[in-house]
């Protein structure tokens, strides 16, 4: 087992990560910017070390500084959370040859699920179903073309990456001729889906050690979205019989073991509501921000699972051992104003009460007095809650929801709150267009210009570089056009 792992993250999950490493006797290394030095990560870590200016390019996706910071602190393991470094083959790469052991999947196997172009090809000889799909696109002339042959509607996807950021629907070929003005295809490498649009988004977290053995711990639906960013999410689906239940948990393990996966990980398709049918759409190759509720629901903590594949431990239980215990529910909690299209809101916390009690779990990374800054993602926290039924998790969450008391800055809260209070929302009615139908005006993109305007208004001890910051983050998950 480790002795020392630096976690290459911060906010709520390098707390999370830390949480685990002490309660497995591991000494936890967190690394910070000048921004983040005040921060809960750094003071619950056992060593700290500083790694420059807050500008993301010079501090947690530097890769001569995290390495240098796990060098000199004797690390002999990196863990990269989500986001950041998280599927960045390089620096995984660049860690393994150090001689440290990074807790995911091997850099190959990052490389392969990180590109969708060679994921869906690794997939077809499994027969996984998938959607139509293109070659990644040439040209404006050669995508209208792609387009037509997919067919219409389809949704542009950036080749790399993942977290449902840059995707964009075209309905038509005049929609998609728009959607050619704001996109650079030359720099950002996309390609073509078949739009499903009466789905829900599923999901299946698996955990695969180093010696074949690949297990599933049940689906999550994440349906709930606003522009392809998830806002709250359940497990298990409701609308799952225990035949499909069976059936994505299977297709979930052979695409695993298709691309050789270990660690744990999450593959994500589209249940197509028409014919109740799964239809592929990534693997994400690291923990997800949703992890907690497969957690509340199986009583397995991924976090040390992880670990403990890295440290080349063998799974010690079989698929008919994993047992499902009633319903968890989380919402992330952001620091946006859903009011003015979930404009950034930084600043300072000047007040915040976390619920408690029975059946309720906060994972957070901050707290009263700190300031939130412009530079990072905004969630700020999320509330997990598990219940009997589906509907005493809602009524716990609507408890947590109520009880968790923020001032200073904006929040999703009242969003949250809302969407709990929706009639539909409550029978489960829901799937992948239930935020634009039912909250359209939670939905709507405003323009840029509007957006850094009202940013300098309403923040105005922000300067210039810090509007741009923010305001390019915002751009960067399509929650404004250009």
């Amino acid at each position: 087992m480790f002795n020392r792992i630096l976690i290459a993250n911060r906010g709520e999950i390098a707390v999370r990560i830390i949480r685990a490493c002490k309660e497995m006797g591991i000494k936890s290394i967190a690394v910070y910017s000048d921004e983040d030095k005040d921060a809960m990560h750094v003071k619950l870590a056992d060593l700290a070390y500083n790694i420059g200016p807050a500008d993301a390019s010079l501090s947690y996706l530097n890769y001569d500084m995290l390495m240098q910071a796990a060098l000199e602190t004797q690390a002999d393991a990196v863990h990269p959370g989500y986001g950041f470094l998280s599927e960045d083959a390089d620096f995984a790469e660049r860690v393994t040859q150090a001689g440290m052991t990074w807790i995911g999947p091997h850099p190959e196997t990052i490389r392969q699920v990180g590109d969708k172009d060679i994921a869906r090809a690794a997939m077809r000889p499994a027969n996984i179903p998938m959607a139509a799909g293109s070659e990644p696109i040439e040209s404006d002339e050669d995508a209208v073309k792609k387009a037509a042959e997919t067919g219409y509607p389809v949704i542009l996807k950036p080749v790399a990456g993942g977290g449902g950021k840059g995707m964009m629907v075209a309905k038509d070929e005049e929609d998609l001729k728009r959607i050619l003005q704001i996109v650079d295809i030359h720099a950002v490498k996309y390609y073509f889906e078949h739009y499903i649009a009466h789905s829900r988004h599923i999901e299946v977290q698996i955990v695969a050690d180093n010696y074949g053995t690949v297990l599933h711990l049940g689906e999550r639906e994440c349906s709930l979205q606003r522009r392809n960013q998830k806002l709250l999410e359940e497990s298990p689906s409701i609308a799952l019989t225990q035949d499909m239940r069976k059936r994505v948990g299977d297709l979930a393990i052979k695409a695993a073991k298709s691309v050789h996966y270990s660690n744990i990980g999450t593959v994500e398709f589209l249940l197509n509501l028409h014919d109740n049918d799964f239809y592929f759409m990534e693997i994400n190759p690291r923990i997800q921000v949703e992890h907690a509720i497969t957690e509340a629901v199986t009583g397995i903590d991924l976090v040390k699972t992880q670990i403990r594949i890295a440290a080349g431990e063998p799974i010690d239980i079989k698929q008919e051992d994993i047992r499902f215990e009633g319903h968890a529910i989380e919402c992330r909690i952001n620091a946006e104003d859903p009011e003015k299209n979930f404009l950034p809101s930084p600043g300072r916390i000047d007040f915040f009460i976390e619920p408690g009690g029975p059946r309720v779990r906060v994972d957070s990374g901050v707290c009263a007095g700190l300031n939130i800054s412009p530079y990072y993602d905004s969630m700020i926290a999320k509330i997990i809650v598990h219940g009997k039924t589906r509907g005493d998790a809602i009524k716990i969450m609507q408890r947590a929801l109520d009880e968790f008391t923020i001032e200073g800055i904006k929040t999703t809260i009242p969003l949250h709150q809302k969407i709990l209070a929706d009639a539909y929302f409550r029978v489960g009615n829901i799937d992948t267009r239930f935020i634009k139908e039912h909250f359209s005006r939670y939905h709507y993109v405003k323009p840029f210009k509007d957006a850094q305007s009202l940013l300098a208004k309403t923040a105005p001890e922000l300067s210039q570089e810090e509007i741009d910051a923010a305001l390019k983050r915002a751009i960067a998950s399509s929650d404004y056009s250009i």
